[in-house]
């Protein structure tokens, strides 16, 4: 019993000495979309004052813990950061179901869900409407391109690894700068895709900066993806993604 009790006395300072995990930063909210309400998880830096913003889309697991991560990451940075639920309070871990989820999500209201959260967010007295950006990895970079398309006053747009237009007045409507970082050896954003959408960009007179990156594949960026996570990578494309906002979002 007494050796029972010391254990469990040592556990309990363990517990007590071990550094606290870092707290999540944000909650759910709700914003007005079509149809219905969009929903989302806001994470609000602690400084007042007015701040610049980010749109943070999902990959096709749904807003998950991972998800989050990035948006309190953004928010340490001095970012006030949304990232939008567009599958409406579903996540999955279970790849054949996210697939599920990805193909039955109207693309009507998930655009309708990421203008609703600009909206959102450019009516709120911590943010700055000049100063908006999204970003979005795997279905969430396809949707960044798309939020970039339809909404003109986005700031700035990154692109993870998404789907991609090259129709030249698809192209024309594009109003931000873009940064892409895409894996040269994705086999569902094949590398002569990337190159093609670069061409058009820059034969459009588009703010671009597009990376492939040498042996990455679909994923990349995403430590959970066991298979497919490439550090070296990721980290250079965080480098590219911090250096791009800066410039874009934190202009005087």
């Amino acid at each position: 019993m007494r050796r029972f009790s010391l254990l469990a006395l040592i556990v309990f300072s363990a517990v007590l000495l071990a550094p606290a995990a870092e707290a999540r930063q944000g909650s759910t909210v709700h914003f007005d979309s079509t149809p219905g309400q969009g929903e989302g998880y806001l994470a609000v830096p602690v400084k007042a004052g007015k701040h610049p913003a980010i749109i943070v889309i999902q990959e096709y697991w749904g807003v998950n813990d991972w998800i989050r991560d990035q948006a309190d990451r953004f928010v340490r940075q001095g970012y006030v950061a949304l990232a939008p639920d567009l599958y409406r309070g579903k996540s999955t871990t279970d790849a054949a179901e996210a697939h599920e989820l990805m193909r039955g999500l109207p693309e009507d209201r998930a655009i309708a869900d990421l203008k609703g959260a600009f909206d959102y967010l450019a009516q709120r007295s911590d943010v700055d409407a000049s100063r908006i950006g999204v970003i979005g990895w795997c279905m969430g970079g396809g949707y960044a391109l798309q939020l970039a398309i339809a909404e003109p006053r986005i700031a700035a747009a990154v692109i993870n690894y998404g789907h991609l237009v090259t129709d030249p007045t698809t192209i024309a409507s594009i109003h931000p700068p873009i940064l892409g970082n895409f894996g040269e050896a994705d086999r569902g954003i094949p590398a002569d895709d990337v190159r093609a959408f670069d061409a058009a960009l820059k034969t459009a007179g588009k703010e671009s900066n597009i990376k492939l990156y040498p042996g990455a594949g679909h994923a990349f960026m995403n430590p959970n993806n066991k298979g497919g996570y490439v550090k070296s990578a990721a980290k250079d494309a965080w480098m590219r993604i911090d250096s791009f906002f800066q410039r874009t979002l934190k202009r005087s």
